[in-house]
């Protein structure tokens, strides 16, 4: 297994490295498709060019031929371009020179312009590249007799004109070159400090150091990519004191009722065992915190199985109404406590959810009611219609102190209790509202709470109101 793991490490490459390489390679094509199609683009403009010369050369030649005697005026034009590097040759049929004179050409160059000229009509020109040399050969006439005009430029003016744009162009494609793996380093430096900042800070998060910032706003991508490790940041933290809060919580919890009972249990047995009514009482305390500590168990587990989507939900059309007077019923004991409970119930309204988990719900909405009503122990219940019919309002108001506008986003956190602003002990694990809010949340459906300090608070949950049968497809 390490070695393997060695070798996925040793794998792993740099984005620095990675985007430096692509761009010098990038770059170093980029140059050389350059000097590609420069050289071919020059190479064949220039010969282009030395044909284009030649055949002026030799069109001039012709016409000076055609119109006055040949003489100084030949001479003249071929003495000028001879300067530029383009010779002219006037043969005769059997190859002899006859302009200028006294000049040697080669056989093979005599023999191949007569060749050329062989094939072609009265008044047409051949232009060719043979031996080194770009011609042009035509047929004339001189002093009534017929000869062959060859007029000759050398490619290697052109090939010397081409390999010193070449070697130019090298060394400028080389000081681009150094110029471009440069400016790479530079870009890949630039686009990689932001990263480089970001893992740096992720490991101080790893080592639990939750005062590290993700700043980098020098690229979009970069910027949320920070965003996203804040949040992320921001999460781990607050799982963290969640832990502890629910250890330090749970804890306190077990330990006050499991002391409890061990208590009365040692006084049943040592000092109320023979008095039937002190050891009623007795065990009657044993048995309320064996159930609240039931209850606690219970609602830790409620609260983890709901929160890890464990438990799948049983969508089902039910009566919300009977449903709700049943749960009501249940409390009834309350009333002989002097609870009040005052209800506004429309008749047989339905909807579709859970049954189980609503029920979940109104439980723990009504025993918060319960635990933090007023001194006149009255509780508010109400299921009402919307105006259109679509929705069912159920709402559940205590006449308590209320709840303070900034502690009202906290009060559906898991443990959160508002210690000083109930009237009597609070029984419950303070899981009641955070699991009313993971089963809402899961139906998708609308809740919340209004509360003024003094007045008290109403919770209050929105149902989708259904027929009572699917409506005939």
């Amino acid at each position: 297994m390490k070695s393997e793991k060695t070798v996925k490490k040793l794998k792993l490459k740099s984005v620095n490295n990675v985007m430096f390489a692509y761009f010098c390679i990038l770059s170093a094509l980029i140059l050389v498709l350059v000097d590609v199609v420069f050289f071919i683009i020059v190479s064949t403009s220039l010969g282009n060019q030395a044909r284009n010369r030649v055949v002026t050369v030799g069109n001039e030649a012709v016409k000076i031929l055609e119109h006055t005697p040949q003489g100084e005026l030949l001479d003249s034009l071929f003495l000028r371009y001879r300067e530029e590097g383009i010779i002219s040759y006037i043969f005769s049929a059997d190859g002899n020179v006859l302009h200028p004179l006294g000049v040697e050409v080669s056989a093979s160059r005599i023999e191949e312009a007569l060749s050329y000229a062989s094939k072609l009509s009265n008044g047409a020109d051949a232009a060719y590249n043979s031996g080194g040399f770009m011609n042009f050969c035509t047929n004339v006439n001189v002093d009534g007799g017929e000869g062959v005009l060859l007029v000759s430029c050398s490619l290697g003016i052109v090939r010397d004109t081409v390999t010193s744009l070449q070697i130019y162009l090298l060394l400028i494609s080389g000081i681009v070159l150094v110029l471009a793996f440069v400016i790479a380093y530079s870009i890949s430096q630039k686009l990689t400090r932001g990263l480089k900042s970001l893992s740096d800070s992720a490991v101080k998060l790893a080592k639990g150091d939750y005062s590290v910032k993700f700043v980098n706003v020098d690229y979009k991508e970069v910027a949320q990519l920070s965003d996203t490790l804040n949040e992320m940041r921001d999460e781990v933290k607050k799982s963290g004191d969640f832990q502890r809060e629910i250890l330090a919580n749970v804890t306190h919890d077990l330990k006050t009722p499991l002391t409890m009972i061990k208590a009365y249990a040692s006084m049943v047995k040592e000092i109320s065992g023979d008095n039937p009514e002190k050891r009623d009482k007795h065990l009657q305390v044993i048995i309320d915190e064996a159930d609240r500590l039931t209850g606690l168990v219970n609602d830790v587990l409620s609260v983890s199985k709901v929160s890890s989507n464990l438990g799948d939900l049983n969508i089902k059309v039910f009566n919300l109404t009977e449903f709700l007077y049943g749960i009501i019923g249940k409390f009834g004991y309350l009333q002989e406590s002097g609870y009040n409970l005052m209800l506004d119930i429309d008749p047989d309204r339905y909807t579709r959810a859970d049954e189980e988990k609503i029920g979940q719900v109104i439980y723990n909405l009504m025993g918060n009611a319960v635990n933090y009503t007023g001194e006149d122990k009255t509780v508010y219940i109400s299921l009402k219609t919307s105006m259109d019919g679509q929705r069912l309002k159920l709402s559940i108001r205590d006449t308590g102190k209320g709840i303070p506008q900034n502690e009202l986003p906290n009060i559906w956190e898991r443990y959160y209790r508002l210690e000083k602003e109930h009237v009597r002990p609070v029984k419950g694990t303070g899981l009641g509202l955070n699991i009313v809010k993971v089963i809402l949340q899961s139906h998708s459906f609308d809740f919340g709470v209004d509360s003024e300090v003094g007045k008290g608070s109403t919770f209050w949950v929105d149902f989708p109101c259904v027929p009572s049968t699917p409506p005939s497809q």
